[in-house]
């Protein structure tokens, strides 16, 4: 990357776009202009860049002039509104939504997976759903070496999935639990705090949730195998920040521990945390903050005549989010 680019961050005032701009900051991407959209409400604002306080300006049509790349973090809503918009401006879009990601014209992409599907955008680009990047991340290395067949994942999902709001309301539930007064659940549908539900994206016929089936469809998409099955159950947990996964695979052959492991400690955007003696693996509060994705626990599965089973855990607002968006910026010619 040899140039400096004019970037916009769309839904900069919020908790993904926050972290975009602290990882355009830290992994020095080489910005010319920095652009800070949001909402009417939040017109005005100032943010730090790089020391220097940027004021945030209205999210419109015409906001992208002169932009190269633009960075979109403010819900599928909006990415629908206002991403052509962009693209007609010159800019490329990298989407954090879920608006376009199914789209066959659209690539999806994760870089440590797919890094050559961005040459096949036509503008935009998407960012897949954070916990897809996590898992597809920790099974590429494997998948390479054995085709993975079928999936089982359960996942455990931090209240950032959610966003700033229920992150405080999780701070504000657990004061609330502790002083004995009356819990109230706004930010998510029911109380967080101390305890933890399904997922609460709808619900469709086949009775997996909306967050389950992008597992299981963009796994396909992205890795670009359409055979692979995949079971899904996503839960939300009462963490902070950093979502965590268990998974299952079967592969095509069997593998050794040995040999998955070569290939994970091998592998870009992974760290392995596999200490038998001491019971360290993968948790929450060792991913926040961190760039790579956490796998442990890795073993066979015993039900399985092809299985391995391994827990990850990974920063939902970095690595499955704002930093995979840095990351395929940084891919751009």
């Amino acid at each position: 990357m040899g140039r400096a680019f004019n970037v916009a961050v769309a839904g900069a005032t919020g908790a993904v776009g926050n972290e975009i701009l602290l990882t355009l900051e830290r992994r020095n991407f080489p910005v010319n202009e920095l652009r800070l959209l949001a909402s009417k409400r939040s017109v005005g604002k100032e943010l730090d860049f790089r020391g220097e306080p940027l004021c945030v300006q209205e999210l419109m049509h015409d906001a992208f002039d002169g932009i190269d790349i633009a960075l979109f973090s403010a819900g599928a809503d909006r990415s629908l509104e206002f991403a052509e918009a962009a693209v007609k401006a010159g800019a490329v879009v990298i989407d954090n939504s879920s608006a376009f990601r199914m789209d066959p014209d659209i690539p999806l992409v994760v870089p440590e997976v797919n890094p050559e599907d961005i040459k096949q955008h036509k503008g935009i680009i998407a960012n897949p759903n954070c916990t897809t990047i996590l898992m597809v991340v920790a099974l590429k290395p494997l998948h390479d070496i054995s085709p993975v067949k079928r999936i089982v994942v359960s996942t455990y999902q931090s209240a950032s999935g959610a966003g700033a709001r229920a992150m405080d309301e999780l701070r504000t539930q657990a004061s609330q639990v502790l002083e004995g007064k009356p819990v109230v659940a706004a930010a998510l549908p029911h109380q967080i705090a101390f305890n933890l539900f399904s997922h609460d994206s709808a619900i469709g016929e086949n009775g997996y949730c909306k967050e389950e089936m992008k597992m299981v469809d963009e796994t396909r998409k992205i890795m670009h195998a359409p055979e692979i099955r995949v079971c899904a159950t996503a839960i939300r947990v009462p963490v902070f920040r950093a979502h965590a996964e268990s998974i299952l695979i079967e592969q095509e052959r069997k593998i050794t521990i040995a040999e998955a492991l070569r290939a994970l400690e091998q592998a870009p955007g992974v760290r392995v945390i596999d200490d038998h003696v001491k019971s360290h693996f993968p948790m929450p509060i060792d991913a926040t903050g961190q760039d790579d994705v956490l796998v442990g626990r890795i073993r066979d599965d015993i039900s399985s005549e092809n299985g391995l089973a391994m827990f990850i855990c990974g920063d939902q607002l970095l690595k499955g989010a704002a930093l995979n968006a840095v990351q395929i910026a940084e891919l751009l010619d």
